[in-house]
């Protein structure tokens, strides 16, 4: 054979074996998933323990929260609508006892403050001639004490005769009544306690510990006693009035816990308990009002606000597992949930038992134990990233 040729045949041989041995690594990779774009990619491994692994990258743009999973008193419950008040044992309004100016305001709105404390400073005419009256009787009534005390001493020594002693006590004994009815008509004006020095101005103060809800009184405003000035209330506690149907309403038991969710405040419950249960029924809608009691201490309600309580009928007795409704997700083959794991982007996709929706929870009957940590936020998309691996073949490189 010629050199030549020889040659040629050499090169040829060379390039398919390079050829090839590129092939069969590049194959390597793809089986055994070690090429660097595919590490970027979220992958599911099955097993018996399927766990869900998100890159880094997208971990950062995955908003994820957790909340464990809680036991609650199981048992019917009813479900009621009602609207945020205050205690009435810690509400007050104040208001002007008589047509009056105000002269100063001490207190705004959003203001804590004692009972006792200054709110504001008013001026009345009618106050000040009813208090103008009372020291103008008074100072009769000491005068005229005075003359029948002098006048029965001279009629003891005979100077002076009896009947004009009797006269003179007389006077006293109507100055006297004069001061009384003064007295009486300044206290009709609701602050015969206060200015007796004849003035016109007067103070109100706060009857209870709260806060300054509303203020309406404005300086140089003329205020009306049947208007309103401050509204006070205590906010620490507040009362959720409800509407139960009869039916329900009599088997409600005062004390039970009931849990209760506000459109402000969407997937959140607060707890309260039930204070009260009328004793009439509404002829039209055939509903109970029920006061539910709600601690506030964080200060996030307001009153005014609708609410939605669920309430527990009679004795609640067992216990039932539940978990927020947004850590369930539906899958081809049932519901699942996810908990994170201690490697970080790693999640373990775990399937349960759905039951009755409970509000903004879900009753769990298997697959969960009270205390696990699922994920919530961040669920939904994990599914879908696990819809899309299972969808998607060697795409995901799973």
């Amino acid at each position: 054979m010629k050199p030549t040729l020889l040659l040629m045949i050499a090169v040829l041989v060379g390039f398919t074996a390079c050829k090839s041995s590129k092939a069969e690594h590049d194959d390597a990779h793809d089986e055994h998933g070690h090429d660097e774009g595919s590490e970027e990619k979220l992958h599911v491994e099955s097993g018996d323990v399927i766990h869900v692994h998100v890159p880094k990258e997208m971990l950062r743009d995955l908003r994820v929260t957790t909340a464990k999973v809680e036991a609650r008193p199981g048992g019917e419950s009813v479900t009621a609508l009602g609207e945020l008040s205050f205690s009435e044992d810690a509400y007050a309004e104040v208001t002007s006892p008589v047509s009056a100016r105000v002269a100063s305001v001490a207190v705004t709105t959003g203001q804590a403050v004692k009972q006792g404390q200054r709110l504001a400073e008013l001026q009345s005419p009618e106050l000040g001639r009813a208090r103008a009256e009372l020291q103008a009787s008074q100072a009769r009534a000491t005068a005229a004490r005075q003359a029948a005390d002098r006048k029965r001493s001279l009629a003891d020594e005979r100077i002076v005769a009896r009947k004009d002693a009797q006269a003179a006590e007389a006077d006293a004994a109507a100055a006297e009544a004069d001061v009384a009815a003064a007295k009486a008509a300044l206290t009709s004006l609701g602050a015969g306690g206060a200015g007796g020095d004849g003035t016109s101005g007067f103070v109100l103060k706060a009857p209870i510990d709260g806060t300054v809800v509303e203020r309406t009184a404005r300086l140089g405003q003329m205020a009306d006693p049947s208007q309103a000035l401050f509204r006070i209330g205590d906010l620490s506690s507040l009362w959720l009035i409800v509407h139960a149907f009869e039916r329900d309403a009599v088997r409600l038991q005062p004390g039970a816990d009931a849990r209760v969710t506000f459109a402000a405040f969407p997937g959140q419950e607060f707890a309260a308990k039930v204070g009260h249960v009328g004793q009439g029924v509404d002829p039209r809608s055939r509903t109970i009002p029920v006061r539910l009691e709600l601690d506030n201490g964080k200060g996030l309600l307001r009153p005014g606000m609708s609410a939605s309580a669920s309430i527990p009928l009679g004795d609640p007795g067992a216990t039932l597992t539940a978990v927020p409704a947004a850590a369930l997700q539906r899958l081809e083959n049932g519901w699942v949930v996810f908990l994170p794991t201690p490697e970080a982007g790693v999640f373990e996709q775990r399937e349960v038992g759905r039951g009755r929706s409970l509000g903004t929870q879900v009753e769990v009957l298997k697959g969960l134990s009270v205390g696990d940590e699922v994920v919530v936020e961040g669920a939904f998309l994990l599914k879908a990233e696990v819809e899309k691996s299972q969808g998607g073949g060697d795409e995901h490189g799973h």
